[in-house]
């Protein structure tokens, strides 16, 4: 069997900028972002006490069974319905065919730990309850997704770390090209937690205020949560069902160096990019916008620019990150980027680095980031995924082409 063109037909999302795509589309092109008081734990003691936290989310308007769930086994279930709901698909159909779920996470049911963990100290070992101790495996974060629109392909969760939901894309792209699912739910998703805020302000790492990826005051990060969601489906499908494509899914690439726990390798970056660019035959010259991974970080956006000056050289596509807006959603930020790359390609405009307020000197000329959204036509935009412990994972995605 030749392999499928793989295209993209539903975008779902439950993020700090609202619920929904378009939601996200809207707050992106406009800048305004999704930052404010942490609300999900007591941030007494914190010096910085700012995240991106989903608001107005409940669970029960959009899952059958939303007590049997974790927080991002919610998002991801909820931003899968979303998902489906914006292809127009017929829900019977996905049940009846191999619809794949595959979701990507950094801290799996982070929440659900917690609680497990402060009864365990409250009460001593032995005393979870069932209950809760049943929804704290991280593979439920797929199986939400699964569960909920009653699927019966395969159902993965990927627990690579900021890079994950790039991961699940690309391995969800496989499943469909190959003729191994008719089509697939992919993703990431990721809740707000205690643990996480501390870990990354003990690295020193976490911004005053907003974060501002390439900015020369950058300062760190903002943690977020959210769950995003792309329904793939083969392009032949979705051309005969009359959908609306968003964008083909091109190729992806990965690398692991493993050379660091924490800090970014230049190297294995660039050589990321290059097999992304090889499996997609894409040339560097091709591609007309970057989704940056973009963290805010000075160790980040030196690594991330120093791989793209390597694979570019002189010509570097317009670069921007949406973690500007968004904060940094852990497993789901390279959904995030995914769903903000395929509006690009289709809605023809440039996201921004919307908190950007002078470009940091030191990471060259001709660096264009993108300090507000403008109209462009993007035909391929590359979209970037990066984790520590050196977990590298890139998608493309561009105009279909005939």
């Amino acid at each position: 069997m030749r392999e499928r063109r793989v295209v993209v037909t539903g975008l779902g999302a439950v993020s700090g900028l609202g619920l929904g795509k378009q939601a996200v589309v809207d707050g992106v092109r406009a800048g305004r972002g999704g930052i404010g008081p942490i609300e999900q734990f007591d941030a007494t003691g914190f010096e910085h006490t700012r995240a991106g936290e989903v608001r107005g989310f409940d669970p029960a308007d959009h899952l059958r069974d939303p007590g049997r769930w974790g927080r991002s086994g919610q998002f991801a279930a909820a931003a899968a319905r979303m998902a489906a709901a914006d292809s127009d698909t017929d829900p019977e159909a996905l049940a009846a065919g191999r619809v794949a779920s595959c979701f990507g996470t950094t801290n799996g049911e982070s929440q659900v730990l917690e609680r497990l963990a402060e009864h365990v100290v409250a009460h001593g070992p032995g005393s979870a309850p069932p209950e809760l101790a049943g929804r704290a495996d991280a593979g439920r974060i797929a199986a939400a997704v699964a569960t909920e629109l009653c699927l019966t392909g395969e159902t993965l969760t990927f627990g690579t770390a900021c890079a994950a939901a790039n991961y699940a894309i690309g391995y969800a792209f496989d499943l469909v090209r190959a003729g191994d699912a008719d089509a697939a739910l992919c993703g990431g998703a990721d809740a707000a937690n205690r643990s996480t805020h501390a870990g990354f302000h003990r690295l020193g790492a976490l911004a005053r205020d907003v974060p501002r990826p390439f900015d020369k005051d950058r300062d760190g990060i903002v943690t977020a949560e959210g769950g995003v969601a792309l329904l793939l489906e083969p392009l032949d499908a979705a051309l005969d069902r009359g959908a609306r494509i968003y964008a083909e899914v091109l190729g992806y690439g990965m690398t692991c160096d493993a050379r660091h726990m924490t800090n970014p390798d230049a190297a294995s970056i660039a050589a990321c990019i290059r097999v992304a660019q090889h499996r997609a035959g894409v040339k560097p010259e091709e591609v007309d916008y970057i989704c940056a991974h973009g963290t805010g970080t000075r160790a980040n956006e030196a690594a991330e620019v120093a791989a793209v000056r390597a694979v570019f050289g002189e010509r570097i596509p317009p670069i921007s990150s949406v973690k500007s807006l968004l904060g940094h959603t852990m497993g789901a930020a390279a959904g995030f980027g995914a769903l903000v790359s395929c509006a690009a390609v289709h809605d023809g405009f440039l996201p921004p680095t919307a908190t950007l307020r002078e470009r940091d000197p030191e990471l060259g000329p001709g660096l264009d980031c993108v300090p507000a959204a403008r109209t462009a036509r993007v035909r391929i935009a590359q979209n970037h995924g990066f984790a520590f412990g050196g977990n590298n994972a890139i998608t493309l995605f561009g105009e279909v082409a005939a």
